[in-house]
């Protein structure tokens, strides 16, 4: 069937609507253990020199995704490197899957430290489908809780986005007209995004989604230019360019949210400068040609 065809019959009517949204409410919990090697690969993939983590080393804001990894079976995953849809998350029937966003909150006087043992709930709190000029796209807010043995230490909205396959011609990143990335940064950070940095960090966090790392597959059969930069890889160059200029800074809330893909193709600068207060900074990436990828905003504890 063709991508025009499956634009002109939508793949989610009312009744499809109505089974993806019977997975509102579902939960699940999982158990692990905040261990220090993870916390070293990622210091060496940030290029970072940081001390040798041991017990009682506080966790890195949003370091936390190197945890509660999906361990599905070789047998259960999809033909995009995912888990095949319908057990945790709706079985959505749109094939291209990203992280658009996201909000955080810490909990103060509790933060996450290596030695930790943790747990993490995770709720379907909504789905939500919307057509537009680009396509059918479903949003599903999943709502997280990570506690520690002294209870809870975090809370995370996590913003799934699903979309229709790019149209012959159309390219992947097709969306809304782009939106010029600010110029008044008070620090930046020019970086590569090669694929030996999107392959670690694919291992890392145990993603074996293939448009960070199978060339062929993202542009031939999802439609993008190049290899996608993970959007939780971006916000963690975020939260780690504040780290790098203000020295000591801990998070208290966290927001981002996903503009426009950023692919390794080119080279990306993320940037930062002071908010409305003292406590608040605007965070954001931009790509190659000046264009907006993700906005983010800090508040320091």
């Amino acid at each position: 069937m063709s991508n025009d065809t499956q634009t002109s019959s939508p793949a989610i009517d009312s009744e499809a609507l109505a089974k993806l949204q019977a997975w509102q409410g579902r939960s699940e919990t999982l158990a692990d253990d905040i261990t220090a090697a993870p916390v070293r690969a990622l210091s060496a993939t940030l290029d970072r020199d940081d001390p040798l983590p041991r017990a009682g080393t506080r966790l890195p804001e949003l370091w936390h995704w190197l945890y509660f990894l999906p361990h599905h079976r070789q047998s259960e995953i999809g033909e995009d490197g995912h888990a095949r849809r319908g057990g945790f998350l709706p079985p959505v029937p749109l094939p291209r899957r990203m992280w658009a966003g996201g909000r955080l909150a810490w909990e103060p006087g509790n933060p996450l430290q290596v030695g930790d043992k943790v747990e993490r709930t995770s709720r379907i709190v909504s789905v939500a489908h919307k057509a537009g000029r680009t396509g059918e796209l479903v949003f599903v807010l999943v709502r997280h809780e990570v506690r520690n043995e002294r209870g809870l230490a975090l809370t995370e909205e996590h913003d799934i986005v699903y979309r229709a396959a790019a149209k012959p011609g159309e390219g992947g990143e097709a969306g809304p007209s782009p939106t010029p990335a600010p110029k008044d940064a008070a620090f930046s950070r020019d970086l590569v995004p090669d694929d030996v940095l999107l392959f670690r960090y694919s291992a890392l966090t145990f993603n074996g989604h293939r448009i960070h790392y199978d060339r062929r597959y993202v542009t031939q059969v999802e439609g993008y230019p190049g290899l996608i930069v993970h959007g939780p890889l971006i916000a963690t160059l975020l939260v780690d360019l504040l780290r790098r200029n203000v020295p000591g800074a801990q998070l208290a809330r966290f927001e981002f949210r996903a503009v426009r893909p950023t692919f390794d193709i080119a080279p990306l600068r993320v940037h930062g400068k002071p908010g409305g207060d003292a406590k608040t900074f605007n965070l954001w990436g931009e790509d190659a040609d000046g264009w907006l990828t993700m906005q983010a905003k800090a508040v320091l504890a």
